[in-house]
């Protein structure tokens, strides 16, 4: 699947860079009717003349059948979302001061993981990356990049501490990253829920004190 991999990747660019060449669409559309890959899309390729497929309906066509096949860009073709996920590193490093980690945390590209993904290391050299990393296909949108780096940092930092935080002063319950109302929060489930603080200005809401994991587990 190598020659489809690089015809999607083509394709891909073509998109984003707007010079979309047809051949690579029929191309691409044949290969992966090589691989039985018979959706409407690929078929449409297949069978019209390009010279009939108009540039809109091309460009149309090519969307399809990127969908079909659940291409996905990456960190790679797509550096924005690479971009997103530090402007949300930024945010979450302001709550990091709390738990009493200090310095400027990185990003850092995982090229070992497949599906190549994201995780965080420290100032101090420690790499967090506990449950697996942040994919590229979180990072479209800076709210829930936001949201889902938080969790990998909590859950990290859990695993290594045994030490549950964010945590909610008024319940004593460990707090999650979550979205809410198209916003990235640290989230209570106490009293049938609430926020504790927007991700990134926990130090306004009792600091987001420890708890040990036993309470933690009591708190599930």
């Amino acid at each position: 699947m190598s020659d489809t991999a690089e015809l999607a990747r083509k394709v891909y660019l073509g998109l984003r860079e707007d010079n979309l060449d047809p051949q690579d669409v029929v191309a691409l559309a044949c290969e992966l009717l090589d691989w039985s890959h018979r959706t409407e899309a690929v078929l449409e390729v297949v069978e019209r003349n390009p010279a009939d497929v108009s540039p809109a309906e091309m460009t149309a066509l090519a969307r399809r059948i990127l969908d079909d096949v659940d291409f996905d860009p990456g960190f790679d073709l797509a550096p924005e979302r690479l971009e997103t996920l530090r402007a949300a590193l930024r945010i979450v490093a302001r709550d990091l001061a709390t738990r009493e980690i200090q310095g400027e945390p990185e990003i850092e590209v995982l090229e070992d993981w497949f599906p190549v993904g994201a995780g965080v290391r420290l100032a101090n050299g420690e790499r967090l990356g506990w449950g697996g990393p942040v994919l590229p296909s979180m990072c479209d949108e800076p709210t829930t990049a936001l949201a889902n780096l938080a969790i990998l940092i909590q859950e990290s930092l859990l695993e290594r501490t045994w030490r549950v935080w964010p945590v909610c002063p008024r319940h004593d319950l460990g707090t999650h990253g979550s979205e809410r109302d198209g916003a990235a929060v640290w989230w209570c489930a106490g009293d049938g829920g609430h926020t504790l603080a927007p991700i990134g200005e926990l130090s306004g809401a009792g600091r987001g004190r420890d708890a040990d994991t036993a309470n933690h587990r009591r708190s599930r």
